[in-house]
């Protein structure tokens, strides 16, 4: 006799972390913000990105969620840093539980076209995306990906 295991496929109240990408796509000196059409932060701006497939890598990832939020095409250029996303409800439970690895990427071309979760979409400046975004691990991240991009050897 087989045993069915658990149901793991909710995402509220899990009983294991989500792991998540979050895409810090940028072209030339401005960044995508979208604005979450889905909890948690429903209407806050914010990167695009998702939860990881099975069978899928991290930039794959990235790379399906820019295109299925943003109908943008993007290139991977490395990892940023990895954040926990913890949410709890008002009783102090774990409503959300997301492990996120935040990807930087390079869009070359074309408009942003909402789909999938997100409502909006716009390019903003680092500091532009400072003020528009309200959750400090989202500016803290841009911030990184920004520095790192200024640390980077010109490609030739």
């Amino acid at each position: 006799m087989t045993t069915v295991p658990p149901d793991r496929s909710s995402r509220e109240y899990p009983d294991r972390p989500w792991v998540g990408v979050g895409v810090v796509v940028w072209r030339g000196d401005r960044v995508l913000l979208i604005r979450r059409g889905k909890a948690p932060r429903l209407g806050q701006w914010s990167l695009p990105g998702g939860a990881q497939s099975v069978g899928e890598t991290v930039f794959e990832t990235a790379i399906r969620e820019v295109r299925e939020e943003a109908g943008l095409e993007v290139v991977p250029t490395g990892i940023v840093t990895v954040v926990d996303a913890i949410t709890p409800d008002a009783e102090g439970r774990v409503h959300y539980h997301y492990t996120l690895v935040e990807v930087a990427a390079d869009s070359a071309e074309g408009d942003p076209i909402c789909a999938d979760d997100a409502l909006e979409a716009c390019w903003a400046t680092a500091d532009e995306a400072g003020e528009l975004t309200e959750w400090d691990e989202t500016r803290r991240v841009i911030l990184m990906s920004a520095e790192q991009r200024k640390a980077r050897p010109a490609s030739s």
